[in-house]
């Protein structure tokens, strides 16, 4: 019942910063004012301040946490909510995430070798590929 009463299905509209937060697409609100004043939110195709109103239908792209997620409002959220109801208030048409890169092994030293000099940190470097 409480979910119920932080989801509203009016035609009203919501500042962009807050209804980013109370999505779940960032993890503070203050991230996601950053966003904004740092052009990575795009409301229709053009970059918004925090307190930009949004309305139902419009398309969200946010660029954070090296993704970039393609949303489009389908609910108006004034409060931040659990993800189960946040995933109802927006459909996404984000590109999947990429492949995440695959761990070499790590360089493992005999016990009691001390420290790698700096010669064996740049050989332990090239070997992984930094």
């Amino acid at each position: 019942m409480a979910a119920e009463a932080r989801v509203t299905e009016d035609q009203g509209s919501v500042r962009a910063d807050v209804w980013i937060w109370s999505v779940r697409l960032t993890k503070t609100r203050s991230q996601a004012a950053s966003a904004c004043r740092a052009g990575h939110v795009r409301v229709n195709g053009e970059r918004v301040k925090p307190a930009t109103p949004v309305k139902v239908g419009d398309e969200i792209r946010v660029r954070h946490a090296e993704r970039e997620r393609l949303v489009v409002l389908k609910r108006i959220v004034r409060k931040r909510v659990g993800a189960p109801v946040a995933v109802e208030c927006y459909v996404d048409n984000s590109p999947p995430p990429p492949p995440r890169e695959f761990a070499g092994p790590v360089a493992v030293r005999e016990r009691g070798a001390g420290r790698p000099t700096k010669r064996e940190r740049r050989i332990l470097d090239e070997l992984q590929g930094h």
